[in-house]
């Protein structure tokens, strides 16, 4: 008679086995890729016609190969583009060489002065990814500080408190943010 060969039992390793997975996949991290957040604009109709822009509205901003900006026709610095572009879209004094604003109805702001401003990003293909994103959070801050001060003036307390989604539309569409992005290109001569 042959003689029997003992059995482990598999059961309880493969118990330990699927707590040692569920142990990792919890302990371990995971790098998440952020981005800038941006909402595209849809694409134009084919035959859609370009809306002309006076060039007062428009608030040239050019990042070179060397990673130095120049800010309407003049060179720039990063540590005063967040000011500067406030000045731009706000022009408290309504000044001639800084943007229109027309009065719009909004719910919950009334009759409000909005700007027509625009930003137009251009950056060279040699920019560094650092600078960048610098300037992209600069101007991004501008426009958000903008909108924070609108609901501080309004309703006592920053954006971010504010839970009425309404509200927090009203005031985006009051500051609006209006970036245009180039593509990047070599842009050259500018050192």
């Amino acid at each position: 008679m042959a003689k029997k060969v003992p059995q482990i039992n598999a059961g309880s390793m493969a118990d330990i086995s699927f707590l040692m997975l569920i142990f990792f996949l919890v302990t371990t991290t995971m790098d998440v890729d952020s981005g800038i957040v941006r909402r595209l604009p849809p694409l134009p109709e084919k035959d859609a016609e370009i809306p002309e822009v006076k060039e007062r509205n428009i608030f040239n901003v050019l990042v070179n190969k060397n990673d130095r900006l120049f800010i309407n026709n003049a060179w720039g610095d990063i540590r005063t583009l967040r000011a500067e572009t406030k000045e731009f879209l706000a022009n408290p004094a309504n000044r001639e060489n800084l943007p229109e604003k027309k009065v719009e109805s909004l719910p919950y702001l009334g009759d409000y002065p909005v700007s027509r401003g625009i930003i137009s990003l251009k950056n060279d293909r040699g920019t560094s990814y650092n600078m960048y994103i610098q300037v992209q959070n600069e101007l991004t801050a501008a426009v958000n500080e903008l909108r924070d001060e609108l609901s501080k003036q309004k309703f006592g307390k920053p954006l971010s408190e504010i839970t009425d989604q309404d509200i927090v539309t009203s005031i985006q569409k009051a500051i609006p943010m209006s970036i245009s992005e180039a593509e990047p290109e070599d842009i050259g001569g500018k050192k």
